[in-house]
């Protein structure tokens, strides 16, 4: 079972240039007090089957973390275009946001990126060299979610009530976009790096 579940992320500038940083509000439902904070990390796919090209962009600590409804925004940076290989720039890409604690994955949350040129003639007569500014991209609406098992710090009877607490109908893998309806208001906000963020 899960004690992190997130219930929504709100990209906050979508679309966008290519080269303007990637502006996001995460809420999530924290089931038990937790000891330590949580990592989250953004990481851009440069190209697909190569993980050595994957990019991450940011990361950062929430934390403490309340019993609750919680949502901090997060900001990172665009990719390095220097890194892309030329065929993989253009079209579909992915965008990955990790949850972690106690360095170990129990979410991942997987976008669809498209990248294309801001006006027609650049699309119909690609420059030689890309003209990175001229882009925009285009990030997908409908996650593709993926929970981990992992081994939480919480008491046996903290368990026992969690089992009880999630008996009732929780979202799946593929229905985060329908659970994301719900916008469920924050409790309380965590903190991110010891700042309070809104």
């Amino acid at each position: 079972m899960s004690i992190v579940t997130i219930k929504n992320v709100e990209f906050l500038n979508n679309p966008a240039r290519f080269l303007d940083p990637y502006n996001f509000r995460v809420l999530f439902e924290c089931m038990a007090p937790l000891k330590d904070d949580l990592e989250w990390r953004l990481i851009y796919v440069s190209s697909p089957g190569n993980e050595e090209l994957d990019q991450e962009l940011d990361d950062c600590l929430v934390g403490p973390v309340p019993v609750g409804v919680n949502s901090f925004e997060f900001q990172g940076c665009a990719p390095d275009p220097k890194s892309i290989p030329r065929d993989d720039v253009l079209g579909v890409s992915a965008l990955i946001l990790t949850g972690s604690y106690n360095d170990q994955e129990f979410v991942r949350v997987g976008y669809y990126q498209n990248t294309e040129y801001d006006n027609e003639e650049d699309k119909e007569h690609p420059p030689e060299k890309i003209p990175f500014e001229r882009l925009v991209r285009d990030i997908s609406t409908k996650p593709r979610v993926t929970r981990f098992q992992i081994k939480w710090d919480v008491t046996p009877d903290q368990t026992i009530a969690l089992g009880a607490a999630q008996s009732a109908a929780v979202p799946s893998a593929d229905d985060l976009d329908t659970a994301m309806d719900e916008d469920p208001q924050p409790q309380s906000h965590a903190q991110t790096n010891g700042v309070s963020v809104s």
